[in-house]
């Protein structure tokens, strides 16, 4: 595919951030973080990947607004632009050093997502999309969500409530509805990249609760633009608002609603 200028910008952006959050992993995987201590490593290469995707897109967009995990609501002059960052998706896998964390950069134009980028560093695998013109893996291949059409054949990924935070006991309910009726289930540690692997048709079904704008802004184009259905868990498209999540092709999303609505 040939990327638009636009494309291109976050892609930059996306890549020069991901090289110094691989510097920073293969500290951690090398155990060199014992004297600052793990957690304040990783929250610092979070925020210097920020920094560096902030700078980026100012100097190429100069006025877009932003809303970033780490620094939160930056406003521009331009109001009708807003970039939705998350430098780094999947913090607890960096941190153990698992390589599956992602960058992820949404651009919201009027409120909707026009344009998506989700980098995954350490497999080198970059998605992008843009609003109308299909979702892409590696410039290469077009990304199309699996065409399964019955849950017990699928692979569903979902989130899990951390220990004191989400609703873990909703969880285990809505797992103990879901859990008979499919092929397996799965759980990664990156929502922006669960999205990404669900429009490149690895993942069937995704569903979680209690996530954040930026984790789902890019993810949520990607399914979209691969054929994908993405509300909120009530059917409703207030997933940015909610952070409840719901996505696959048509015929499985609806089966899922059913299974998830159940008394």
């Amino acid at each position: 595919m040939a990327r638009s200028a636009l494309l291109n910008v976050m892609v930059q952006a996306a890549r020069k951030a991901a090289r110094g959050l691989m510097r920073d992993f293969g500290e951690v995987e090398n155990l060199q973080v014992s004297l600052k201590g793990p957690g304040d490593f990783v929250s610092a290469a979070d925020k210097r990947a920020e920094e560096v995707i902030h700078e980026e897109l100012e100097h190429a967009r100069p006025g877009y607004s932003f809303l970033m995990e780490e620094s939160g609501v930056v406003e521009g002059s331009d109001k009708t632009h807003r970039w939705i960052i998350d430098p780094l998706d999947g913090t607890t896998n960096f941190l153990h050093g698992i390589p599956l964390f992602s960058t992820s950069i949404g651009l919201e134009r009027d409120g909707e997502i026009v344009a998506g980028v989700i980098y995954c560093p350490a497999l080198d695998d970059l998605y992008v999309a843009e609003r109308g013109k299909g979702a892409f893996l590696n410039d290469r291949w077009r990304l199309r969500v699996a065409n399964r059409n019955s849950l017990d054949n699928s692979v569903v990924c979902c989130g899990v409530p951390h220990h004191g935070r989400g609703d873990l006991a909703l969880f285990r309910e809505e797992l103990s509805r879901i859990q008979p009726h499919v092929a397996g289930i799965r759980r990664t540690g990156s929502a922006a990249l669960d999205l990404a692997w669900l429009a490149a048709g690895r993942f069937d079904i995704f569903w979680e609760r209690g996530l954040s704008a930026w984790d789902i802004a890019a993810g949520m184009l990607l399914v979209r633009e691969a054929g994908g259905i993405i509300t909120d868990i009530n059917n409703k498209p207030t997933m940015m608002q909610t952070g409840n999540v719901l996505a696959g092709n048509t015929n499985l999303h609806k089966q899922m609603l059913k299974l998830l609505k159940s008394e």
